[in-house]
């Protein structure tokens, strides 16, 4: 199963990869009609959070010889396919407007289709579901207890702080 948990690990890292060449050419198409961007500060963190999950998952399961549990491996494969499932609906319901930056047009309404008739931050649910998921598919808990405890400090702390701020100057009556 390490084999297949490792491929899983570099699957996401592809999905990533894809995410960063849609996020760059929707930055394209918001600098082209005015959008300003914002939280660059936390960026560079945030980047090196999220790539330092997939190495770690790999790194704990090989290093520290986790074994796969299937009573708990397999729900979370559910909830690691789950994620990225309201991931990509994210993605296709902001369209254009999806970024991994803090971007914003001004003038354009807020989305409130999709996940976002339910959620303000689907995108984060997510992120916080695979960072617990993808590492306990192969009971990599220690990574998914750091994961978990920086990326809480980074959303709560600079990331949706800087959403809101920046959504707020945008879009005359937000809250």
């Amino acid at each position: 199963m390490l084999g297949f948990y490792i491929a899983l690990v570099a699957a996401t890292g592809v999905e990533r990869l894809a995410e960063l060449v849609v996020s760059a050419r929707n930055a394209r198409w918001s600098f082209e009609r005015g959008g300003v961007e914002s939280g660059r500060g936390h960026f560079p963190a945030m980047v090196a959070l999220h790539t330092g999950l997939l190495v770690a998952c790999v790194a704990e399961a090989v290093l520290a010889d986790r074994p796969f549990l299937p009573w708990l491996g397999w729900p979370m494969l559910a909830l690691v396919l789950a994620s990225q499932a309201l991931r990509w609906w994210c993605v296709t319901t902001l369209g254009h407007r999806w970024n991994t930056r803090i971007i914003v047009v001004p003038g354009l309404p807020l989305v409130s289709g999709g996940p976002y008739r339910w959620f303000r931050h689907p995108n984060y649910v997510a992120v916080v579901v695979e960072g617990i998921a993808l590492p306990l598919v192969h009971s990599c808990w220690v990574t998914a207890l750091v994961f978990t405890v920086l990326n809480a400090v980074l959303l709560a702390r600079f990331r949706i702080p800087a959403e809101e701020r920046a959504l707020r100057q945008a879009v005359p009556g937000t809250r």
